[in-house]
């Protein structure tokens, strides 16, 4: 039996032309779009690791065995002879300077651990955009562990560097903080809540005399602030 094969010719009309420009040049954007963003991607998370990196090398410099200085020229004078030994380390007590790998310099004043989300990072005495790329900053207050209010503030990368899992702290949960003068207080927390980015009521230093802290960091979608509050143990 013979078999008669019948083709339909297609006409390629200039409309249809046109479309498949258009459907090539929608393809060949899509895939310059994704590989910018996959590039601005790897380039950030590179960039952040980078800054853990420094973070972590300022943290091992500030190692308790270290952190006390005590300088020749300091004179110290008891007036009382009930002084405690804690406030003439605190006399003694000097600031610090690190110079990073990157060259930089940073002055941490403590470090701060959060023994329920893994949160272990220096605390650097000034806030500033640079300065949050490396580690937590102080935002407001005392000096670390003394009787206030002192507010850190901290990056959310929605990631589990710097202070990306605060927002998943509960109530009664610890904190510690260690000064310079080698001071470790714990801290538990007592309250947890959001405020608009230009609340600043959580700075607030009128804490009847008990020694607290305040931990801020933003909401996964950057649109609130997160705001962990926590008092000496």
């Amino acid at each position: 039996m013979n078999q008669i094969l019948v083709t339909k010719k297609l006409y390629i009309t200039p409309e249809l032309k046109r479309k498949k420009k258009i459907y090539k040049f929608d393809f060949f954007l899509s895939i310059l779009l994704i590989c910018i963003l996959a590039s601005v991607y790897a380039y950030a998370s590179y960039d952040r690791n980078k800054s853990e990196a420094v973070s972590q090398e300022i943290l091992a410099e500030i190692t308790p065995e270290d952190n006390t200085v005590v300088d020749d020229d300091v004179l110290v004078v008891y007036l009382d002879e009930g002084i405690e030994e804690e406030q003439i380390t605190e006399a003694i007590n000097q600031n610090q300077t690190i110079t990073a790998s990157n060259g930089k310099t940073y002055s941490p004043i403590a470090t701060i651990n959060i023994p329920a989300i893994g949160v272990n990072y220096p605390i650097l005495s000034e806030t500033s955009d640079e300065l949050l790329k490396i580690a937590p900053c102080k935002f407001w207050g005392p000096e670390p562990n003394e009787v206030g209010n002192f507010c850190i503030v901290g990056h959310n990368y929605r990631s589990s560097k710097f202070f990306s899992k605060v927002p998943n702290l509960e109530k009664g949960e610890t904190i510690d903080i260690t000064d310079l003068s080698g001071r470790k207080f714990t801290y538990i927390i007592y309250d947890k809540y959001t405020v608009e980015p230009s609340n600043v009521a959580c700075t607030s230093q009128l804490t009847n005399g008990k020694t607290e802290i305040t931990l801020i960091t933003c909401t996964n979608d950057n649109k609130e602030r997160v705001i962990v509050k926590a008092t000496k143990i």
